[in-house]
């Protein structure tokens, strides 16, 4: 299990403004509505979500050192959980022409709405019942979804990511490593529920006996 940094520097070079995301909307109403992961979620106003969603080329760069960091080949299998629009996988699949990918989300509006290229790869599902064989891939990547799940669902979605790699795998999840981060976590998240710190989610992930890579995103 080791600690990496492939999304980081997405989340970095986003401006945010914590306290008007609190103060200016009704944000317990905006979360109500950002759990159904619908079209306000992913193509609605800003204070429901991503307020627009579209393929912009900006997963090339995750996708890239992913593929050189886990060596994926032609012919290997993939799977995102979270995959919402199945930007990474399309991304993964022009860098590695004969890769095999997979996408899962919960959000039927992100797979019905996904990248024309990639959207008969991609199914509806939860993380905490992947409908796939023991040992269905060669890497199976989370990025920023099950911090969306209560513990008792993680858990099992962490098991299931355990279940269906071979030997590779690779959770981000937002976190946080001083109070500060974890005050503007608390004002900038719609959808989170799990709210863990990095030595937290480092031992639930080592308790749960997951053996794969993690990371996290930090909004500082």
């Amino acid at each position: 299990m080791e600690y990496l940094d492939f999304v980081g520097h997405l989340y970095s070079r986003t401006k945010r403004d914590y306290v008007a995301r609190v103060v200016a909307n009704n944000k317990a109403e905006c979360a109500v509505v950002a759990k159904q992961f619908g079209q306000d979620y992913w193509d609605g106003d800003r204070k429901y979500g991503y307020g627009g969603y579209s393929y912009d080329g900006r997963w090339q760069s995750v996708a890239a050192k992913m593929v050189e960091h886990y060596r994926l080949k032609p012919g290997d299998r993939i799977l995102d959980i979270g995959c919402g629009k199945g930007y990474l996988l399309y991304e993964l699949t022009q860098l590695v022409p004969g890769i095999e990918v997979t996408g899962l989300d919960s959000s039927r509006y992100a797979v019905e709405n996904a990248k024309e290229e990639i959207k008969d790869k991609l199914v509806p599902g939860l993380a905490q019942e992947i409908p796939f064989p023991d040992n269905s891939f060669d890497l199976v990547v989370s990025l920023g979804t099950l911090h969306n799940l209560y513990i008792y669902d993680l858990q099992q979605a962490v098991g299931e990511i355990s279940r269906v790699m071979k030997d590779q795998a690779y959770i981000m999840v937002e976190s946080y490593r001083n109070e500060a981060e974890k005050v503007n976590l608390l004002y900038w998240q719609l959808t989170c529920q799990s709210f863990f710190s990095v030595e937290e989610w480092t031992w639930l992930f080592k308790e749960w006996g997951y053996s794969g890579d993690y990371g996290f995103v930090f909004f500082e």
